[in-house]
Parts: structure tokens; sequence; C-alpha cells
């Protein structure tokens, strides 16, 4: 298993019945492997894990592995508030035959440093499962801080952390953890490039789910050292990003991906689908100038 380079943060398209939309997901990720992501997220928070019912988790993990075939790893999302409820989901991602979990940070609890340290080692020794860390501040309301995180990498089963806190302090104190058996992975599309300009191994893409081929260049570019062909990736990148911050994720990312034909833009409450206007308009001129032949609707 190698977890580096470029990796899509999946979504899941939903059919107008409300019901997982198997056939666009399948397409979204022939069409990820096709341009060439390395790796998948699958039922991550771009995912909408919160919104799946166990049974449609379980599918839905299940197709994904039964569709990528070995082409590439799958990493299939099993955080959890409470650590026994982690260490179940774990359980049941390993069950399924995900090559790796990932394991938020405990949202809205409020734990402690220490608390964090003891939730992803219980679930490193009981999972059954190599385990990537998230750490997502903005939306789980805990920090896991890098100090925390290098009483974590030396875990055999804690195999890297996806750190969505871009600053440049937090970027070179995560690189320094980086090693042979523990990655380093970006979890945020804006601060990808900086990160893996300073050593780290890869990012977990929202934006790859539209255009895979451009993040696998960026990917190769900065991983390599090339700041200046990482850059002109970035500044290819930058009206898209701006677009995607129209609205919380992943609201405008399933409207762009209506515009590929990958479902119909659905999502379920409380989030709502991006309505007519600027913002939409920002998202099909982004996508008209990256893939123009792509757009379909």
């Amino acid at each position: 298993m190698n977890l580096t380079g470029s990796m899509c943060a999946i979504a899941t398209p939903f059919a107008p019945d409300g019901g997982l939309d198997l056939q666009a997901f399948g397409r979204l990720i022939d069409y990820q492997i096709a341009g060439g992501t390395q790796a998948l997220v699958v039922a991550g928070s771009t995912g909408e894990s919160h919104f799946l019912e166990p049974d449609e988790f379980t599918r839905l993990v299940e197709f994904a592995i039964r569709r990528v075939d070995g082409r590439v790893p799958v990493v299939a999302g099993a955080g959890a508030a409470g650590t026994a409820a982690a260490v179940k989901s774990a359980r049941h991602v390993a069950a399924l035959g995900a090559d790796a979990a990932l394991v938020g940070t405990p949202y809205y609890v409020g734990p402690t440093q220490e608390g964090m340290r003891r939730h992803f080692l219980e679930v490193a020794d009981a999972g059954g499962v190599p385990v990537v860390a998230y750490n997502v501040p903005s939306r789980t309301a805990c920090d896991m801080l890098p100090a925390t995180v290098a009483e974590l990498c030396t875990h055999p089963s804690i195999v890297g952390i996806k750190e969505a806190v871009g600053s440049s302090d937090r970027i070179r104190a995560l690189a320094e953890l980086a090693g042979p058996d523990f990655v380093y992975l970006s979890g945020d599309d804006y601060s990808a490039c900086e990160a893996m300009l300073a050593g780290g191994g890869g990012t977990v893409s929202v934006v790859a789910n539209l255009v895979p081929g451009l993040f696998r260049q960026l990917c190769d570019a900065a991983r390599a050292g090339d700041a200046g062909a990482a850059g002109a990736c970035m500044t290819a990148l930058n009206p898209l990003l701006e677009a995607l911050r129209c609205a919380p994720n992943p609201i405008p990312l399933k409207a762009g991906l209506a515009m590929l034909g990958f479902g119909d833009g659905s999502l379920r409450l409380p989030l709502v689908e991006l309505a007519d206007g600027p913002a939409r308009d920002r998202v099909r001129d982004a996508l008209a100038t990256l893939v123009p032949d792509a757009l379909v609707a």
C-alpha cells in the first residue's frame, strides 16, 4: 500500500429518488483513476458519510473496492465522536476490505490532547486496519497538535496524518515527522502545494474530484520539488478553488460534478443544492476553462 501523491476525497452521488447513484459513482471512480488519482478516500466528509445509513455505507465501500479492483488503495472513513464507536467502525471497514481507515479527531466533545492521543492508540490497537489520522478543526472543534502526532507516528498501525490546518508553522512541524512508515498528507487544497514542497507525501483533495489530471500534475511537480511547475498548476487551479469556496463543501462540488455528468448534484439535508446565480456561474466558468469538453450540463 502506497498512500502518497494525488488522493481524492471522493464525493457520493445520490439519485433523484434520494438513494445512492452507484452508476454515477462507478463512472466517477473510473474518471479518477484514468486521470491519475493514486488513492481514493471513500465515505469521508466530502462523501457525506454522516448522512449515510449503515447499509448504504457498507454498499458504498464494497462497491468502491470492487470497482477499483486493486488499481489504487481505497481508504474508508471510519471516525466517530466516541472511541468505542470508532474502533467498531474501523473493524467494519477492515472486514469490508479497505486498505486503510481515515479516522478523524473526535468531533463535538472537545477532547484534550491526551484524550486524542489515547483515542487514536485505541483505534490503532483494536481496529484491525492501518489508520490515517485526520485533523480538521474547522469541522470537529478540536485541534490535534503536532506534539501529539509525534507521539502517535511511531505506532506501526498509524500510517499517516491528513492535516487540514494549512499554516506554514503546522506544515513545517508535520513535515519533520514524515518518514518511511508515516506519511504527512495535506487535507487542504489551498496549501497543498506548500505542504508537498515542504516534504508532505501527498494530498487528500476535494478539487481532484473535478480535475484529477491537473491535480496529479500538481502533486507530481510539488513532490519532485519543482516549485515553478507546481506554481503553474496552482495558478490554473485557483479560479476553481475560489469558486468552490462559495458554500460549504461539498455543496459547490456536487454542483460541479453534475455539470460533468456525475449525478444530479443532490445532497441530503441539512445541506442544500447550490442555487442558480453568480456562484453556480463561477463554478461553471472555471470548469469550462479547465475541462471544456467534459461539461454536459
